[in-house]
């Protein structure tokens, strides 16, 4: 089979890697053989083959895909519950399986921040990485699997059951959960890439990040922000990141704010339908509404029929407009943030899923 390089543990390495000058890197080592069959792990994450991944995934075919990005595509897989080798379908552990596509350097790049950031960070709201592997021009990823999908098909795909309005503001504490705990460490993290379709959802609804491959090491010292070249996704980046390449934690505030319009009003960030016509953003559609108390209410979703506390609305409709304020220096924290929703939801121990089962929430996460 030739030589198999996995990745076995982070360790310093040569600034070419294209990693956060902060972070350690990750340190290629050879992974040893037993015969045929590939058993060397690296603390909780397994170096995956990718060989034994075409039976685990059906051999990537479309009946088991999942997803797919700019970069690779997700597919669902099985993994032995413990040895996290590959197993056949059906046996073991579900998981997702990120294949990216071969000849990127972007995604590359994306990949390795993958396997930096998420091999490192430990949270209930960020999606875990169970496994990955470089062989050749072959990279994988392995994710815990998502049974509920993204946020995206949830609020917008066409005969999906309308998700309730307590499960929405659940929603958005686990997310701010998340961007607070990145923006909390140090050196922080800016996650950068924040939409719907990047919000994943267990079998409760409960909310995590997933899709690191953007996220970036945020500004140090007397540093006001970091400089890069302008990525993530239209509609949902903040307007000075946008018009200057500047990126600080109040850009992924923005972004939650974008989110938090999508879970009130159950419109996308951005119409893909008026391709060609002149372009209006949610947010361009929204924020006039927002910040009018007797308007407020025309921004929400008629599918949850009504079924919300109208003071509830409003809190979360003037939070998500102080997130969307044009000038940065003026948005709250994304601890803030969280303060404000959790102090919304306090009264309320309780929510019922759409499928009616009443079930009580887990206490606030911790890293881990």
């Amino acid at each position: 089979m030739g030589y198999l390089w996995c990745l076995l543990t982070f360790l310093p390495l040569a600034s070419f890697l294209l990693l956060p000058n902060s972070f350690p890197f990750i340190h290629f080592l050879p992974c040893i053989h037993h015969g045929n069959l590939l058993r060397k792990t690296c603390q909780a994450r397994s170096c995956i083959f990718n060989q034994y991944f075409w039976n685990a995934t059906k051999n990537f075919r479309s009946e088991s895909l999942l997803g797919e990005g700019g970069f690779g595509c997700v597919f669902k897989g099985w993994i032995d519950e413990h040895s996290y080798l590959p197993t056949k379908p059906g046996t073991g552990i579900v998981v997702a399986v990120k294949k990216l596509k071969r000849g990127s350097l972007q995604g590359y790049k994306e990949w390795l921040a993958e396997v930096n950031y998420l091999g490192q960070l430990r949270h209930d709201n960020l999606v875990r990485l169970i496994g990955y592997c470089s062989e050749s021009d072959d990279r994988l990823l392995v994710y815990e699997y998502m049974p509920k999908g993204s946020l995206e098909n949830h609020l917008f795909r066409k005969g999906v059951a309308p998700i309730s309005w307590r499960v929405r503001m659940n929603i958005a504490v686990d997310v701010a959960r998340g961007l607070s705990f990145l923006h909390s460490c140090e050196p922080n993290v800016i996650y950068r890439d924040l939409k719907a379709s990047n919000i994943l959802l267990d079998s409760e609804f409960n909310a995590k990040l997933s899709d690191f491959g953007l996220a970036r090491e945020g500004p140090t010292g007397d540093k006001t922000h970091v400089s890069t070249r302008v990525m993530g996704t239209r509609g949902y980046a903040a307007p000075e990141y946008v018009a200057t390449g500047h990126l600080t934690p109040k850009s992924d505030v923005y972004s939650f704010g974008v989110v938090l319009l999508e879970l009130l009003s159950g419109k996308r960030a951005l119409d893909q339908e008026k391709v060609g016509r002149v372009e209006e953003t949610l947010v361009d559609w929204g924020k006039p509404l927002l910040s009018d108390s007797k308007r407020m209410l025309r921004i929400m979703d008629t599918r949850m029929g009504g079924q919300y506390s109208r003071k509830e609305a409003q809190a979360a409709a003037s939070l998500a407009l102080n997130c969307l304020h044009t000038d940065p220096k003026n948005r709250p924290s994304m601890v803030d943030v969280l303060e404000e929703l959790e102090r919304l939801l306090s009264s309320k121990d309780v929510l019922r899923t759409p499928d009616s089962r009443a079930i009580r929430r887990t206490p606030p996460a911790r890293s881990r």
